[in-house]
């Protein structure tokens, strides 16, 4: 008896941390020079420069033509309400 109770838990266990792995949600994307990507977070802002003055927010699903990488930042076109070049933190995209 006492051996089936040990099973059972460690199945229970097995269980319980297969669940945890496989709701881990989804992680958002960098962009890629010379791909119109679409925004994935709620809100990301758009930069004159990294760390800049905000210009703008693009919102989910707008698109960013990413023209150039620097570090965690690309620059390039924001597309939607804003319509204009600038900065935006990257890994943000779908």
């Amino acid at each position: 008896m006492n051996r089936l109770l040990r099973t059972t838990a460690l199945t229970g266990a097995l269980l319980v941390g297969a669940a945890v792995l496989t709701s881990a949600p989804a992680s958002a994307a960098n962009g890629h020079v010379g791909v119109r990507e679409t925004v994935c977070a709620q809100d990301l802002e758009l930069r004159t420069e990294p760390l800049g003055a905000r210009m703008g927010t693009l919102h989910n699903p707008q698109t960013f033509l990413v023209k150039q990488i620097s570090g965690s930042w690309v620059y390039g076109f924001a597309y939607g309400d804003i319509n204009h070049d600038g900065w935006v933190q990257d890994g943000w995209f779908c």
